[in-house]
């Protein structure tokens, strides 16, 4: 079993900048891919970026240019920097990592006000 705990959701204006983080930790040896993925309402979860453990990365089209995620073998996170943040951003966004299975966060909400 893998645990994930997210922090660094809040609420921003248009136009600002939120860090997201997730530490994992339990049975931690084979991770493959962290990522984060976010809800809206009424939405399916999507992708929003992931990074291999060699620093492969892969973004939705959506956020590119604003968003960079970067990951600490050593320290087991993933961090997600949200640049120049849009409404459409708000979600709750979840901390993935793929090892045998998938393993979920608890999410963190993100609200970004125009």
């Amino acid at each position: 079993q893998v645990q994930l705990v997210e922090s660094g959701g809040g609420l921003v204006q248009a136009g600002g900048s939120l860090r997201l983080s997730c530490a994992a930790s339990g049975s931690i040896f084979g991770i493959i891919v962290m990522g984060w993925y976010r809800q809206a309402p009424g939405k399916q979860r999507e992708l929003v970026a992931s990074i291999t453990r060699v620093g492969s990365t892969n973004y939705a089209d959506s956020v590119k240019g604003r968003f960079t995620i970067s990951r600490d073998n050593a320290k087991n996170t993933v961090s997600l920097q949200m640049n120049s943040l849009k409404p459409e951003d708000t979600a709750v966004y979840y901390c993935n990592v793929k090892r045998d299975m998938d393993y979920w966060g608890r999410g963190t909400q993100v609200t970004v006000s125009s």
